[in-house]
């Protein structure tokens, strides 16, 4: 089955179960990061990370037999991300269908537990079978790949308007902290405000348009945990082009209220043309990769 995201890789044009084996044979031959390790004790598990592009590729995933004969597993699309995205501690689960894992992290500045799709596991997994987990010091690098998306263009914002809007989320980032840890203050504050921006918003929508009021968002979308709506702003571009293919995908630096990540998205399926300044709408895979201190 071909993969809703493969295109966001620049494989828009793969229709068949044929040119999908010529995918994953391509990612196995020219994997450029190879990783392995043991699982039920004599099982000998593999991770291949082969680039189509800068940062952006294809993962395959397989077991080897007792010949040393690879067994395809399964395959996904990817793209690294860079920077740090977040320091906040993240939760990981095996998912139940297939030998992945998905990852939970509570980000004050987003205001909701995002889920992510790891895109390396077999560090985790060697850490987890040695009984060393959790690990203080991890940090998070968050991506997503985009199947469809808009440019908008920016809110017109002076210096004060920006340094303002800062402090109102520094502040609101503070008080989300104190109400997990059971501030009711912080609790009944945070209420009053969502209570004030819905009716601001109601009244402002009925002559305004949404998009000149709402800045930036990050939204659940669909039914499967790790898709998001989002809202964010371009800080830079980057065209990238993808060797096997020659599609043009481009990978967007967003700006997500104050949650800094990398987006790639076949330039096919864009509309308008991304700057830094403007602003991206669309939905998203979100992935992550966590970073283990050395």
């Amino acid at each position: 089955m071909l993969h809703k995201y493969l295109r966001a890789v620049g494989f828009s044009k793969a229709r068949t179960r044929q040119d999908l084996n010529n995918i994953i044979n391509i990612a196995v031959r020219d994997a450029k990061e190879k990783a392995y390790t043991t699982i039920d004790d004599d099982i000998l598990y593999s991770e291949y990370h082969c680039e189509v592009a800068s940062r952006i590729g294809v993962c395959v995933r397989g077991e080897y037999d007792d010949n040393n004969k690879f067994i395809f597993d399964y395959y996904f699309p990817y793209l690294e991300g860079k920077g740090i995205s977040t320091y906040e501690d993240v939760s990981i689960e095996k998912q139940v269908e297939k030998l992945s894992f998905a990852g939970v992290v509570d980000d004050y500045k987003i205001g909701i537990s995002l889920i992510f799709f790891v895109n390396k596991i077999i560090t985790y997994m060697k850490y987890l079978g040695a009984d060393r987990l959790p690990l203080r010091g991890t940090s998070l690098t968050l991506s997503g790949l985009s199947d469809q998306g808009t440019i908008l263009l920016p809110i017109s914002k002076n210096e004060e308007d920006i340094r303002r809007t800062y402090e109102i989320n520094m502040r609101k980032s503070r008080m989300l902290r104190e109400a997990v840890s059971g501030n009711e203050q912080a609790i009944e504050s945070l209420t009053i405000s969502d209570m004030d921006t819905i009716n601001n918003v109601h009244v402002r929508v009925r002559q305004e348009d949404i998009y000149s009021l709402v800045d930036t968002c990050f939204m659940p979308y669909g039914v499967e945990c790790d898709l998001y709506s989002i809202l964010g702003e371009i800080t830079s571009v980057e065209l990238v082009t993808n060797k096997y293919t020659g599609e043009e995908v481009y990978v967007l630096t967003l700006n997500v209220n104050d949650l800094i990540f990398d987006v790639c998205v076949n330039k096919l399926d864009v509309v308008g043309e991304p700057e830094a300044g403007r602003r991206y709408k669309g939905t998203i895979w979100l992935q992550g990769s966590i970073n283990f201190p050395e």
